[in-house]
């Protein structure tokens, strides 16, 4: 299952994602009017995402599939960071100083980074017990 999405396939994923079960005609009427796409447009992205396994039809109503998201978002994030992570070698630290560098990390973020660990950490213990 190829979990990699495409810049055009993430919106409608976003989509799937807040709102559930959807036909193409409603992720379509979500896009803002002045950027919305083609109807064909949008149903060659859900086929697509089908195809991928991310989606599944779960009914139809008249002539409209409902579909709904396999992927969760976690799932996703999830990809995209393992490609990002190889990215930078593999190496988290890479990351993280990119992102210092960049002015994108604080460090709020890394003391609530940091009381993550702690807590994972605990929790590893205990499940140990």
């Amino acid at each position: 299952m190829d979990q990699k999405f495409s810049p055009a396939e993430l919106p409608v994923m976003e989509e799937f994602w807040k709102h559930g079960r959807l036909s193409v005609r409603e992720i379509q009427e979500s896009f803002p009017e002045r950027d919305r796409p083609p109807y064909t447009s949008v149903q060659t992205i859900v086929y697509r995402l089908e195809e991928k396994g991310a989606v599944r039809r779960v009914r139809k109503i008249g002539n409209a599939h409902v579909f709904e998201a396999v992927t969760s978002r976690q799932e996703a994030r999830g990809h995209l960071l393992d490609d990002l992570l190889s990215l930078f070698g593999g190496k988290a630290q890479s990351v993280v100083a990119h992102l210092v560098e960049a002015g994108k990390l604080t460090h709020e973020d890394i003391r609530e980074t940091e009381k993550l660990i702690i807590e994972l950490e605990r929790k590893g213990r205990q499940e140990k017990k």
